[in-house]
């Protein structure tokens, strides 16, 4: 899909589209519950679709309607498909790999070639630690009967891995503890885990800073809903930093969601030319790029992870930048973006297969008009977001 945006100022008021990080952990809770649960706000994204056809594969059974899908999860790792498709969804397979690890026989977890180069070796590791099976050969293949214990798990590469072991222990009889060593990055969606775990009456929290206590057992059937998304709504309220009146409704104030700190970035680089720690949000680096080369530049620290994201995210926003004429300065866990001025770009963006490098154009598009190809990766998180900035006044067309 290739969208041509011109010049464009956007404005009035919009709802924030539910987390896709929420929606994940509520899906996956209220199929581990194994009752029946509502799951309201949803979003069906490419990545939470994803999610439910691997919660159906492992035995539960999930109905939608509208923006609710009902799952009962009386079956759930009982009734099992030993494949599992996770397309391009990194919090599916992180989420699952160690809980497919209780059942005691092989399971294959398939998706995109990206998704399965992007870094498992906490995974590896554990298995090989504890004499599981793990094998990796474009897919992945675990086989394993995990229990209650005691984890160590590298808290460096992923909250995701942190999570998902979480999920897998709440899965066990008995309590289990994981022991994360430092450095421990993106702590936020750990938090947004066992706030999720709380809402279906369960057992997890900290016991002291690096350590998690996990009651197995513990859930119970709630109907819950789906919080609005901080990490996407970012990207509407960007385009107050390209010039635009644009208000975002939907937020919860009270939220775990560690991309809520955008605000706070974006108001500094509204003001000035500040120096920003993203390794507790590094999904917010590409927003954050635009968002800077669109007013008086910033050094971002922390980057390192965006090399494993859906792509490269810190050369990728480098290649686009340039065609702008923003010059970026990419290190190994740091990026500065100059203040400078912008031009049109004389040949099209590239999205990178990307959601957030597509998303992050489209703000800088606005200001200087330009044609974004491969913009479809939007489907990953959001589907909706040009059709909800083309409410906002953006002027695009789409092929």
């Amino acid at each position: 899909m290739t969208v041509k945006i011109e010049k464009s100022r956007l404005c009035g008021e919009i709802k924030a589209p539910p987390s896709k990080s929420a929606a994940h952990r509520m899906l996956l809770l209220a199929a581990i519950s194994g009752g029946v649960c509502k799951v309201d706000n949803l979003d069906y994204s490419e990545d939470v679709l994803a999610m439910i056809d691997c919660l159906n594969a492992l035995g539960a059974k999930c109905r939608a309607n509208g923006g609710e899908v009902e799952v009962d999860g009386s079956g759930f790792l009982k009734n099992i498909t030993p494949t599992l498709n996770c397309r391009e969804s990194g919090n599916t397979l992180r989420f699952l790999i160690p809980l497919c690890l209780t059942l005691g026989c092989e399971i294959r977890l398939e998706g995109s070639k990206r998704l399965m180069e992007r870094p498992q070796k906490v995974y590896s590791d554990l298995c090989r630690e504890h004499g599981f099976l793990y094998k990796s050969d474009g897919a992945v293949t675990v086989c394993g009967r995990l229990s209650s214990g005691v984890y160590r798990l590298d808290g460096s590469v992923s909250s995701q891995f942190i999570s998902g072991m979480i999920f897998a222990l709440l899965c066990c009889d008995g309590v289990g503890k994981i022991e994360i060593a430092p450095p421990f990055e993106s702590r936020s969606y750990v938090e947004l885990t066992l706030r999720a775990i709380e809402a279906f009456g369960g057992k997890a929290r900290f016991i002291d800073p690096l350590t998690v206590e996990v009651v197995g057992k513990s859930l119970s059937p709630r109907n819950v809903t789906v919080e609005g998304d901080y990490s996407n709504a970012a990207f509407l309220d960007a385009f107050n930093c390209a010039g635009g009146a644009v208000k975002v409704t939907g937020l919860s104030d009270n939220s775990a969601q560690g991309d809520r700190i955008y605000k706070k970035h974006f108001a500094d680089i509204l003001s000035g030319s500040p120096e920003i720690d993203i390794s507790d949000c590094p999904d917010l680096g590409p927003v954050l790029m635009a968002a800077a080369a669109l007013n008086n530049g910033c050094k971002l620290t922390g980057t390192r992870r965006l090399a494993i994201k859906e792509s490269d995210r810190g050369e990728a926003m480098k290649e686009e930048l340039e065609k702008f004429g923003v010059k970026i300065i990419c290190s190994e866990n740091e990026i500065t973006v100059p203040k400078c001025s912008l031009k049109a770009p004389g040949e099209p963006l590239c999205g990178h297969n990307d959601h957030r490098i597509v998303m992050s154009l489209a703000v800088m598009a606005t200001v200087t008009g330009g044609v974004i190809e491969g913009a479809e990766a939007v489907r990953k998180t959001y589907p909706s977001f040009f059709e909800d900035i083309k409410k906002l006044g953006a002027r695009l067309e789409i092929f």
